[in-house]
């Protein structure tokens, strides 16, 4: 008699999860006739993805630590739900051995590797050992439990050398250390963001750093499948190697090996127990949705395909667009989207968690989206990846997208030349600079929508022609401020309908020929463009064919400004205070460190900026601090005569 496979369906599916992950389950479930249901922090209660499930259960809190990496309360929200199976995401219990025997003690099925694959080979350094007894190369790496084990793994080694978390990922308790004098501050740093991060301070040493395409903080925004750098020969003895990989611990559902290629050669890093953020590209070349595999391997089906049956069709490649601030070295910048307008077009992706209005919390990561381009080849991939960014509006908060273009169209990154140390070697332009011409045409477009917005609101004499005078009377004028730029802009109408414009000491001819609520149709010089328009207070949101740009309405009788406050070290975000370094009084070298302040999981080091003395604190370790708060009173020594 055959075999045969039971077979439990799933109905009811819990995400234990946040953003775009829990989206992205949440919409795979629903196209199988799948049941949802989320959970959600007290600063997610307004999110995309608590809407989109068909139920959702509040959790009670604010932080990861107090929600979304609580077990208790997660197993909690389960029995109340009554869903009858789990699916983690990728991310926070994603990787967690506990939660998958909670939910499985709990009579519920857990879409995800074996508990026992989790502990067994998510932990790094137990994957390391074992990839070792079954001949997969690997690269020499040291556990520490003290400084001084530290010091001497790293003396053997040689400088530099990577300090990483032994659980968790996503960049996290990872430190790059280029000589003795950082290492034991790099070591405390490190654990302290993964147990803040996994609840699991344990770390090791690793010579030389990952391949991940082009990362900052250790963590990946452009990945792109198939690999540049890797032939159909390597690919195939590196599947092999994470095949033999899973076969020693009986590893099913999805999951991914990552291995460091140097030529033709390949050493084993670690086995992420879970999807990672990037399985889009992998899904846009394949054809396959990997949730949906997860849910029908976790169902207990068999999966529908061979390897022999899987093909690589075309080039696909991600972006991933984080509120932060690449000129400040990617400086998180939490805040509100006032608009989300995604490009349309043909091979685009959008996994978002986000909708206009919504609030980048310095609770979680910055992740604004990702976007995933597909075209037959890797150059037209990544033109219209880049080309996307670019007509995607993204107002109201300062982000990385213009950066991530900059990328993109770079001659290294084209030629395939994508390494670890891609940001500080190539140095892509951290913003988008405006032609001139694009601001003028931008400011002129502002100036009319807002002409004919102000005549259509009038209550009085409406027949009338907006601007008509019976005398010589001078033109209407307005100033806007996109940067240190000053834009005035003066206009007058014609006796043919158009506007005769003049903007600093360049002159236009104008001609509108629609306006709406959000956008002007007009003719600037002969060129006809629509431009995308939101006023916001003085601040007008323009969308044109260059991309966004933010301008600042002037004031016509503009108030006295107020003195900038010198003297100071002000916070660059909201967070919270992690640790002083420095008493009242203190004389400091410029550099030195002062406090640390933590925000969106990640440590952010607030120096001297010169040589002087700490006059005073103003804030306690503990405290949560606004953005633009004062830190620290600092006084900056005198020059010597």
């Amino acid at each position: 008699m055959a075999n045969v496979r039971m077979i439990k369906p799933i109905r009811r599916l819990l995400v234990a999860n946040r953003g775009e992950i829990a989206r992205r389950i949440i919409r795979t479930a629903h196209k199988m006739g799948i049941a949802t249901v989320a959970i959600y922090a007290d600063s997610d209660a307004g999110a995309p993805f608590v809407r989109e499930a068909d139920t959702a259960i509040a959790l009670n809190g604010r932080t990861s630590t107090e929600t979304y990496l609580d077990i208790d309360k997660v197993i909690a929200a389960c029995k109340r739900s009554g869903a009858d199976a789990v699916h983690p995401g990728y991310g926070f219990l994603s990787e967690n051995a506990a939660f998958a025997e909670a939910v499985i003690a709990n009579d519920m099925i857990w879409v995800g590797p074996s508990a026992a694959a989790i502990r067994g080979i998510g932990d790094k350094l137990a994957a390391k050992r074992l990839m070792q007894t079954i001949a997969v190369p690997t690269l020499d790496a040291h556990e520490i439990s003290a400084d001084a084990d530290a010091a001497a793994a790293a003396e053997k080694i040689g400088y530099p050398v990577l300090i990483k978390a032994a659980a968790g990922g996503g960049g996290r308790g990872m430190r790059i250390v280029e000589s003795p004098a950082g290492l034991a501050a790099a070591i405390a740093s490190a654990r302290r963001e993964a147990t803040a991060s996994f609840k699991d301070g344990t770390v090791f040493l690793h010579l030389f750093e990952r391949e991940c395409s082009i990362q900052r903080r250790h963590q990946k925004i452009i990945e792109e499948a198939p690999s540049p750098a890797v032939s159909p020969a390597l690919r195939e003895r590196m599947g092999q190697a994470a095949l033999t990989a899973a076969r020693a611990i009986g590893y099913y559902s999805a999951g991914t090996a990552e291995f460091l290629v140097s030529g033709d050669e390949f050493f084993f890093l670690e086995v992420n127990t879970r999807l990672q953020v990037e399985h889009p590209v992998t899904e846009a070349i394949t054809g396959l949705d990997l949730v949906r595999e997860q849910i029908r391997v976790a169902e207990g089906e068999a999966l529908a395909f061979k390897q022999d049956e899987l093909r690589i069709n075309g080039h696909a490649i991600e972006a991933r667009v984080c509120a932060e601030n690449p000129a400040k070295n990617f400086l998180p910048t939490p805040g509100t989207v006032d608009i989300w307008q995604p490009a349309e077009g043909e091979g685009l992706r959008y996994d978002a968690g986000i909708e206009s209005g919504s609030t980048i919390g310095v609770e979680f990561d910055p992740m604004i989206a990702k976007v995933i381009a597909w075209a037959p080849t890797r150059r037209e991939a990544a033109a219209r990846l880049a080309r996307a960014l670019e007509m995607t509006r993204i107002q109201g908060i300062t982000h990385n997208r213009d950066f991530l273009v900059s990328c993109l169209r770079t001659s290294e990154y084209l030629a395939g030349d994508t390494t670890t140390d891609f940001i500080e070697r190539v140095k892509p332009a951290a913003n988008r600079k405006p032609e001139q011409s694009e601001l003028d045409l931008l400011a002129v477009s502002a100036a009319l929508f807002g002409r004919a917005h102000r005549r259509a609101q009038a209550r009085v004499q409406r027949t009338i022609v907006g601007g008509f005078r019976n005398s010589h009377m001078p033109p209407e004028s307005i100033q806007y401020r996109v940067g240190s730029e000053l834009l005035s802009v003066s206009y007058r109408n014609n006796r043919d309908g158009s506007f005769a414009v003049q903007l600093n000491d360049r002159h236009y001819r104008a001609r509108v020929f629609g306006v709406d609520a959000s956008a002007i149709d007009f003719e600037l010089n002969g060129h006809r463009n629509t431009i995308a328009i939101t006023s916001i207070g003085d601040r007008q949101l323009v969308h044109g064919p260059g991309g966004d740009v933010e301008l600042r309405e002037l004031p016509r009788y503009p108030l006295p400004e107020r003195a900038e406050f010198r003297g100071g070290m002000m916070a660059p975000m909201p967070g919270k205070v992690l640790s002083i370094a420095v008493k009242e009084g203190a004389e400091v070298d410029a550099g030195q460190l002062l406090l640390i302040l933590e925000a969106m999981k990640m440590e952010h080091r607030i120096t001297a900026p010169a040589k002087g003395t700490v006059k005073g604190l103003k804030v306690a370790e503990g405290e949560q601090v606004a953005n633009g708060a004062l830190l620290v009173v600092f006084e900056e020594a005198k020059a010597a005569d």
